[in-house]
This record gives C-alpha cells, structure tokens and sequence, in this order.
C-alpha cells in the first residue's frame, strides 16, 4: 500500500522515540504530527484526520489505552500501540478495545513499516467495500410506492424479519427481484448469501445440478465436486426466480428439500442438511400451470405462504417521474455525462404508454434518449425514440 502523502500522528512521552518516528515517516514520504501526552493527541484527534496513530501505552496522565478509546469514539482510525512494558495480557486487551497492532520496544524499523502498510491496506479495503456496498444498494433501490405497488412493498417489510416463505407474482420487468432483495435485506439472515437462480435459463437436464450440486464423476462433464445453489445460500437466503419454468422432476426435489430441509448432490449418497430461506418468483399464473398439470400444487402451498403481486407499471404510472428522474441521474453517471431534463409534456407521453416491459422497458428508452437526443427531453423526442 503505497504510504507517501498519508498523515500519521505519533504520540509518545519521550522525544527521542517520537523524533526517530518522525523521520522514518517522513523518509516515506508521510506527513507527521506529534503529541507528548493522550490529552494532546485527544486534541489533534478531533482537528484532523489521520491515516493511522502510533501511540505509547505507559504515559503521564492519560494512558495510551485510554487514549484509544476516546479517540475511536470520534473517528475509526488504526491505533498502533506501543510498549517497552508489553505482555500479552495487555497486548490482547488493546486490540480487544480495537486497536490494530500491538509493538514491543526497541522498536524495529521493519515491524514499523509492515505494521503501518498492513493498516493502510485495511483501510482501503474497508473503503472500497463501503464503496462497492453503496453501489449495490444504489443498483438495487428501490424507486417509488404508489398504489399497489406501495402495498406490495408493505407486504415485503412486514414479512421480511420472520422465516416465512414468499411468492412473488408479476410480470416481466415488474421489479420482483428487487422485492426479493428488499425482503433478505430486511430479514434475520441479511448478512448471509443472496444466491440467484433462474430456473428458465438453465437447461432440465441440468437443473438438479445447478439446485443440488453434483459429486466429482457423477456425469462426464463433472470433473470436481460442486456446491449447489441450496449449500451456496446456506445461512442466507435462495432466491428462484422463474419458478414456473422449472422441470416437474426438479420440482419434486425442490420440495423434498423444502419438506426435510436436506438435499442430495448428484451421484451424492449422504443427505446434506441445508438452511437457506426461500423466495421464489414467477411471471405465470401457477394456478393455471396446476391445472394445466405443468406445475405441483403441493409445492405452490408450500411457496406461497406469503404471496406479493408486483403490479405492472401501467398501474403506477405516478411512480413514473420519480423512475425517470432515477434513471437519468444513474444513467447520466454511469456515461460520464452531465444529467438532462425531461419536459412536463414528455413525462405525460411517458404515463399514457402501456408499457409491455414495465419498468425494465421504461430504463431502456431513457438510456436510449440520453444518447440520442444532446438537450433537453421533449415529448416529441420521445414519440421518435420510443
């Protein structure tokens, strides 16, 4: 992790030591700040921001671990603690109070330096996966509650924190997935896996894998053992969309894991025990699917506990401004564009569309008139490019 420009606060009760940091920072290419005692470093600490602190435990009034605490309450920086009295006792509660590091004195120019890169390297880490967070959330917000879509994100909300299972019904490019997002989110196994399949996008002949898994030689092509969906959302939540497309034979089995709450891998032997909550979706009227003897009625109770119907767009078109304004300002980020308007009589052409794709139709044309037209959206404009 490269450590030229960062700024460092060095905190020790003898000059000597904190004068000999200062230059090996400094060689580094840091900006370094010093404090003798903990009330002076408290005081730097709530001025500025620092990459990292190098802090003394035994000092003259407040101590170095008392120091940590305080300091840590007004900014999440990595405290490197050092002591010429260390001990493991002291060691394991300074990183218990979360400190990064523990070093002994003398000091050794090389522990210093790995110690300082270990925690620069956390940090961007830490940074980049807050950023990458914040792009998923982005990605997958929701935008909009009028109508009947309101009461289905109501109907998520309220079932989100128990275990119960959860059919979500609708068309095409309604947002169920993002409703089935919102609902993990929300439940007690938010921080598990959120695994996606979509039952009509694989093959029949390789579902059972796909949900189950396969042992190594269990077919021809199954050269190593693989995990299924099933053990991939264990703790987490499983997420089968396009339920109706699946096999009848893959339907028996998913129930059979629903029922025991096991599955067997293919070519497998021993049941594995597998605790994943279900969430299924579907563009089908399954009733119809029952009747028509495509789908099994035992399977359909046993996924919709909870039923949410996602209505389509055409039956919220007041969410329509708000997704449009959405849309643009993602849109216009993601071309490094800046963000255009759309004119009132634009957005009414927009609502009195039907809208066959739904919201998934309605993204397309905007990201298509951002690129086609240079200024300002007019109604005529989207009469072009619809």
């Amino acid at each position: 992790m490269e450590m030229k420009g960062c700024r460092l606060l060095v905190v020790d009760d003898e000059a000597l030591i904190r004068g000999s940091l200062r230059e090996i920072f400094e060689y580094e290419g840091c900006t370094v700040d010093e404090a003798p005692d903990g009330k002076k470093a408290l005081a730097l600490l709530q001025k500025n921001t620092y990459g990292a602190v190098f802090c003394d435990i035994k000092m003259p009034g407040m101590d170095g671990v008392e120091l940590l605490e305080k300091a840590l309450a007004l900014q999440a920086v990595p405290f490197i603690m050092v002591s010429g009295h260390g001990d493991i006792e002291t060691a394991v509660d300074c990183i218990k109070k979360g400190a990064f590091d523990f070093i002994e004195k003398p000091l050794d120019l090389n522990r210093i330096l790995v110690s300082l890169r270990n925690a620069l390297e956390r940090e961007h880490l830490v940074a980049k996966t807050q950023h990458l967070q914040r792009q998923v959330e982005e990605k997958y917000r929701i935008v909009g509650n009028a109508g009947d879509f309101g009461t289905a994100l109501e109907m998520a909300d309220k079932v989100a924190p128990t275990d119960a299972r959860v059919l979500i019904t609708g068309e095409n490019g309604t947002g169920k997935e993002l409703i089935a997002r919102r609902i993990h989110q929300a439940s007690r196994v938010a921080n598990g896996p959120f695994v996606e399949v979509n039952c009509a996008a694989i093959p029949s002949e390789l579902i059972e894998s796909e949900l189950f898994g396969h042992e190594k030689g269990s077919f021809t092509s199954a050269v190593k053992q693989r995990k299924g969906s099933f053990e991939q959302a264990q703790d987490g939540t499983l997420f089968l969309d396009e339920i109706g497309d699946m096999s009848l034979a893959a339907q028996a089995k998913v129930l059979r894991a629903l029922q025991e709450r096991t599955i067997m891998r293919v070519g497998g032997e021993k049941p594995i025990a597998v605790n994943a909550r279900v969430i299924a979706a579907t563009n089908k009227d399954l009733t119809a699917e029952i009747a028509a003897g495509r789908f099994r009625e035992d399977l359909y109770h046993r996924l919709s506990v909870i039923v949410i119907k996602v209505p389509p767009l055409r039956e919220h078109i007041a969410d329509i401004p708000l997704l449009v304004n959405y849309f643009i300002g993602q849109l216009s980020a993601s071309m490094g564009k800046p963000a255009v308007e759309m004119t009132e009589d634009a957005l009414v052409c927009l609502q009195a569309q039907p809208w066959a794709g739904n919201i998934r139709q309605l993204r397309n044309v905007i990201e298509r008139l951002l690129i086609l037209c240079p200024g300002p959206i007019t109604r005529s404009e989207i009469e072009k490019y619809l």
